[in-house]
């Protein structure tokens, strides 16, 4: 989160195909409203992803929010709590999205239908617009176009429901349902990165 920088590891599986895009690097920007909730899960989840399949040199991650009201702020410490029961580290400051983000960023991935409307309300044209996606959209179970396999979350196979519920004012076991959640669609993000695609 606020760091547009590559994911770290050394390690990669003699199983595992490099992804590559003639050299260049997909650039990530994970959105939400405030930028200390669900995009800086993502965000981290995303990164530990990245890590594993050893893509750090390839993708670049970080996070902001729609909303300025936490700039500066580090991830809500209930997000990394629970983020850190599952393996997962969030890092960072909430920062606002910048016009520049729409240059810089290959793929936008808003958290909720909310954020993705906003997105492309900032959006300075029509190529920028479609950059801007909904992060679940990426989850094979979400249930959009295909049945959702039963080994897949509950969290994961709500058909026609995709926003990451903001679990700011919630009780607790809101944070582990975005964990679900999140955890299902980059999964799936990544496999779409590394077979073409997206973004």
């Amino acid at each position: 989160m606020g760091g547009s920088d590559g994911a770290g590891a050394d390690e990669r599986s003699d199983t595992t195909r490099p992804y590559e895009r003639d050299g260049e690097v997909t650039r990530l920007l994970f959105v939400c409203l405030g930028n200390i909730c669900r995009s800086p899960t993502a965000e981290g989840v995303m990164r530990a992803l990245v890590e594993q399949a050893g893509l750090q040199d390839s993708i670049e991650l970080d996070s902001a929010g729609t909303g300025a009201w936490h700039v500066g702020n580090p991830p809500d410490a209930r997000a990394v709590a629970a983020a850190g029961e599952r393996g997962f580290e969030l890092h960072g400051r909430a920062r606002q999205i910048r016009r520049e983000d729409f240059d810089d960023f290959d793929l936008m991935v808003a958290m909720d239908g909310e954020n993705l409307r906003e997105l492309r309300r900032l959006a300075p044209g029509r190529d920028e617009r479609e950059k801007v996606r909904l992060l679940r959209e990426f989850d094979p179970a979400s249930g959009v176009g295909s049945e959702a396999p039963p080994s897949r979350p509950i969290a994961s196979r709500v058909a026609g429901e995709l926003d990451v519920p903001d679990p700011y004012y919630g009780a607790a076991g809101g944070f582990e349902e975005v964990l679900d959640l999140v955890h299902a669609a980059c999964v799936g993000l990544l496999e779409q990165i590394r077979s073409g695609q997206a973004p």
